[in-house]
């Protein structure tokens, strides 16, 4: 058996892609239904890639369902806190936290413990980052509130 991806659906593919190259992932391929009305994307980090052109080894699927074309309100998606989360280790979590926070993102659980910390995406789904090695506790980190739910 080998692992191949998880798919999160999203309602805005660019403001998605947009965090997870924040976070460090790149678009490896893409492919579009126009029966099935849907586009899937998918995002792997640098450590997964395979050669061009060849599946990552670890990749995140985004899972675009089309607006529907007799104008209907299109799908929206809630509970994202159900999904759990996706988890990538960092070579350094205080560095990658404040790049994201430099991008505008939130991040709900900072890594006080220089271990663990939490953001989430644009349609709230979890991502936890945990430090690759060992790095001391430093501030602000350790100072840093929870915010909202993660």
């Amino acid at each position: 058996m080998q692992y191949l991806h998880t798919m999160i659906r999203v309602t805005d593919p660019d403001a998605t892609i947009k965090f997870f190259e924040v976070l460090g992932l790149k678009e490896v391929r893409r492919m579009e239904s126009e029966k099935g009305r849907f586009t899937l994307i998918f995002l792997a980090a640098d450590e997964d890639m395979n050669a061009p052109g060849e599946r990552a080894k670890a990749e995140v699927e985004l899972t675009y369902n089309w607006p529907a074309e007799d104008g209907s309100a299109p799908e929206t998606y809630t509970g994202g806190r159900n999904f759990g989360h996706l988890a990538y280790r960092v070579d350094n979590i205080y560095d990658t936290c404040q790049r994201l926070i430099d991008a505008g993102y939130t991040i709900n659980r900072p890594p006080r413990d220089g271990h663990m910390a939490f953001v989430r995406t644009p349609d709230n789904i979890s991502i936890e980052l945990l430090q690759k090695g060992e790095l001391e506790p430093a501030e602000p980190w350790t100072s840093m509130p929870n915010v909202g739910e993660w």
